[in-house]
Parts: C-alpha cells; structure tokens; sequence
C-alpha cells in the first residue's frame, strides 16, 4: 500500500506544473497533444454551428487586438525563455454572431470566440483589449486542461482523456465546454473556477499592457458591464466569477504591477 501511494505521490507531484507570472502551482494530467486534438475537434464544431459576423468593425477590432496580444505575450514569453508553452499554438480569433450572449472563450491553441453581444460593452478596441487579454490567460496559463484534471478525477474516476472519449463521449464533451467556458456549470469545480477567473484578471491585466493598450481601460468595462447587468448578480459563492466589485478592486490593486509592463502604442 505504501508503494501505491508513494508512486501516487510522485505522480501527481510530476503532473504539476507553474503558471507564468503568477507563479501558481496547478495539476495538468492531460498531455498536450491530446487536449490539442480534443480542442480542434470542439472548435471547428463549434465554428461550423455558428454563424460569423458580418460586422467589419468589431471583427477587424477582435482579429487586430487578438493579434496584438498574441505579438506581446510570445516577446514576453521568448525574454523569459517559455516559448515552449506556446510553440504548438495555431491562434484564431472569431466573432460569432450572437446578440444574447455577452461571452467570449479561449480554448487551447490560441482558439479564441468573442459574441457580438459583448461588443457594445467593449466599446472600443481598448475594451476588446481587457477581455482579449482575459481570455489570452486562460489560454497561456492552461486553466483549461486544469479543469479538464480535475473533472477526470472528480467526475469520471480519473480515467486518462483517452479512454474517457472512447468509454464516454458525450460527458467528456460536456466536461470540455464547461471547463473551456463554452457551457456553464454549478457544482464542485466552483472555487477552482473563481481562482482561475481571478488569475486570468490578474494576467489579462498586464498581457493587454504588453501589447500597449493602457490597464486603466479594465476596470473600466466592468464598470460598464456592472451598469449593463443593472447589478443583478447571483451571490459570488454561487457563480464561477467574481462580483463586478471583487473584480474592479483587484484590478486597481494589480495596476502598479501592469504598469510596469506598458509601452503606448498606435493602437
């Protein structure tokens, strides 16, 4: 028994890993290659049952900031020596149209989705900038692959990916939206999901500033997402994300830090 659980031990020590900047150990049990895979397979679903927008503004604005973010972060990444996290990512950056859903996703590989109906919100390329830089997060920090672990774990018996979209496809499906963002979910992932949101602020924060659009532009469209919610918001232990409030707090309070980082542009 005690040999199972020290190679328990071991295995699980080996499967995690450090999120850039933050400096936040996590647990990756997925192998790259095959969340790669699962990814490409769920985005180009996702892409052919929707519908692209025809709005050339607000694509030109998802598709120049996607891109400006994506030129900062790979620089910041080379400098430090971790372009490796990156080096099999194929980035995409898509506007579907869909003026019910203020959301916006990343998945693996630099697959990013923005919907139209949180364009009006963003206001600006700077507003396109916070969630970008959001959503770039998730993406560099793997929160997805996290969530993936533990759903393998908490809610499929921590069968490997493989085995679980062999035996279990459609749960394995419905485990990926949910831990990619696509899909909602209450239940035992709640308090990792709310970390994860927090970090990606946090990192969203100083990714936008690396690209040259000014932080203070964050707090300020959850400002403009607080007075178009109208407040309603269920209790913050009951929603993946932060309140509106938490979130512009540690905003401001993470500024000084992204400050560092910011370099105006032409943007």
């Amino acid at each position: 028994m005690k040999k199972y659980l020290f190679l328990a031990f071991v295995f699980f020590i080996g499967s995690c890993k450090t999120v850039p900047l933050t400096g936040r150990k996590q647990l990756n049990l997925i192998p790259s290659n095959e969340i790669q895979s699962l990814s490409n397979d769920q985005y180009r679903q996702v892409m052919n049952e929707s519908q692209l927008s025809n709005n050339t503004q607000w694509s030109n604005w998802v598709n120049e900031v996607g891109n400006d973010i994506k030129n900062g972060v790979e620089a910041y990444l080379r400098q430090e020596g971790q372009l490796e996290l990156i080096e099999d990512y194929n980035w995409e950056f898509n506007l579907i149209k869909d003026d019910a859903t203020v959301n916006a996703w990343a998945m693996p590989g630099g697959k990013v989705a923005f919907y139209t109906g949180i364009m009006p919100i963003c206001a600006s390329k700077e507003g396109v900038a916070v969630v970008m830089g959001h959503e770039v997060a998730h993406a560099i920090a793997r929160h997805g692959n996290e969530r993936m672990s533990q759903g393998l774990v908490q809610q499929l018996g921590g069968v490997a990916l493989a085995v679980a979209v062999r035996d279990k496809p459609a749960e394995t499906q419905a485990l990926y939206m949910s831990a990619y963002g696509v899909a909602s979910q209450v239940g035992v992932l709640l308090p990792f999901s709310r970390t994860h949101e927090s970090e990606a602020d946090h990192l969203g924060l100083i990714f936008m500033a690396m690209a040259g659009y000014d932080p203070h532009e964050a707090p300020k469209f959850w400002q403009r997402m607080e007075s178009q919610s109208g407040g309603a918001q269920p209790p913050e232990f009951l929603s993946t994300h932060p309140s509106h409030t938490t979130r512009i707090n540690n905003l401001n309070k993470w500024m000084p830090e992204a400050m560092k980082y910011y370099r105006p542009s032409a943007n």
